[in-house]
């Protein structure tokens, strides 16, 4: 028998501009903001963090200052009980979500009472140092065997380059996506003026206690439909840039799947996820924990579900994602109040929205990646308090946040309101 996995509180980063020597966070150590959210949560909690089973924490590129296992390094950094144990995973821009995931279902299985889970990236860094390095997975140039082998497989491209794939075969238009866009400045601005946002944020200081920020610093409110339609399309040269050893471009990869895709340039810096650093963490605990120790539940989960989908598209997996999790809990579309699909690019939200016929007013309501920013590794547990803090706003009832991943894959989690 299972038992409840309560949410007891969220908190996060702001998110600061992802450029090396401009944002906020720039040159600081990725492991500070995983410390600033684990420490919130002691102390917003009151926590005895010697009682914590396990931190798990999500971060993509594990590479240089991210690698390693900051999910232990980051506890012991934020003055946790050496007791505490942590574990750092990876799936791509869904490994925040798939470690609340991963925590809600050891708690469910009744193995542990009390669990963070969040992550952390710190884009600024790898914007220089990413291009060094090749991933598993993607072209390797001339660095071995194993993935040309897998890229004839299942061919893959740039995630940009597929979603300008995706939008030349749903007939979605360029003027479409920048709606989309459009409206997530729109939102995130009202969200941010009436301080829908500032329960969760919790301000990063530096060694002194002086505040390096408290505010989201990506956020662009005086977009207009204008000035979107006027920039240039990100990914027009990408798409015909020679990748690996066989020479094939990116465009040509795709290609191979879907010879008769005529792939158009279409998402820009404007329509596409904001490059940022950040970090976001969740607490959570078993009913008997909560009650023994007077912690006073904000939500339960109710269903996880993560799934895989065509991997040269890459993007496509939070529909049929969401609709595993709404099988698995038994509820319809009918049943979920706010609905939150990371805002990877446009396309992504726009897709979701058609397939799942759901109601616009319903979905990122808050305004999501394109105008706040996408810290990879963080932005799954970002995106979990956006929703509860919303739920209990507008006092609704239960909330579905999804995400695409790399590899084409999709974790989903459906919460509700205790």
């Amino acid at each position: 028998m299972t038992v409840d996995a309560y949410i007891i509180d969220s908190v996060r980063t702001p998110r600061a501009l992802g450029k090396p020597g401009k944002g906020a966070f720039s040159g600081m150590h990725p492991q500070h903001l995983a410390a600033t959210t684990l420490s919130a949560l002691r102390d917003r909690n009151g926590l005895n963090t010697a009682d914590i089973d396990d931190i798990i924490w999500g971060t993509s590129a594990q590479k240089g200052l991210q690698g390693g296992d900051m999910g232990r390094m980051a506890a012991l950094d934020a003055g946790f009980d050496v007791l505490v144990p942590g574990v750092t995973l990876d799936r791509f821009c869904g490994s925040g979500l798939s470690a609340v995931n991963i925590a809600a279902a050891n708690i469910m299985a009744g193995i542990d009472d009390l669990l963070i889970a969040g992550g952390t990236e710190m884009m600024s860094m790898l914007t220089v140092q990413g291009t060094k390095e090749r991933e598993a997975g993607f072209p390797s140039y001339g660095l071995g065997t194993g993935n040309e082998r897998l890229n004839k497989r299942h061919p893959q491209s740039n995630q940009g380059v597929a979603a300008d794939a995706i939008a030349a075969l749903e007939n979605i238009t360029r003027e479409e996506l920048d709606a989309i866009a459009l409206v997530s400045q729109q939102r995130a601005a009202t969200a941010i003026k009436n301080g829908w946002f500032d329960r969760s944020i919790v301000p990063v200081l530096d060694d002194d206690g002086n505040v390096i920020l408290d505010k989201d610093e990506y956020p662009r409110p005086d977009t207009t439909a204008e000035g979107l339609a006027a920039l240039k399309p990100s990914f027009a040269a990408i798409a015909d840039m020679p990748a690996g050893m066989d020479g094939l471009t990116f465009r040509q990869r795709i290609n191979l799947r879907y010879p008769d895709v005529d792939i158009q340039p279409m998402h820009h810096a404007g329509n596409s996820s904001g490059v940022v650093d950040g970090a976001a963490a969740l607490l959570l605990a078993s009913p008997k924990y909560a009650k023994a120790n007077k912690l006073k539940p904000r939500a339960k989960v109710v269903a996880m579900a993560t799934i895989g989908d065509d991997p040269t598209l890459m993007n496509n997996a939070p529909v049929p994602a969401a609709k595993k999790a709404l099988e698995r809990a038994g509820l319809t579309v009918a049943d979920i109040d706010l609905w939150e699909v990371n805002e990877a690019f446009a396309v992504v939200v726009e897709k979701f929205i058609r397939d799942l016929k759901l109601d616009r007013d319903r979905v990122n309501v808050n305004g999501g990646a394109i105008a706040l920013g996408h810290p990879i590794g963080a932005t799954g547990a970002v995106l979990v308090g956006t929703v509860l803090d919303e739920l209990e706003r507008r006092d609704m009832q239960r909330g579905l946040i999804t995400m695409c991943a790399a590899g084409g894959m999709a974790p989903a989690i459906i919460i509700e309101r205790v």
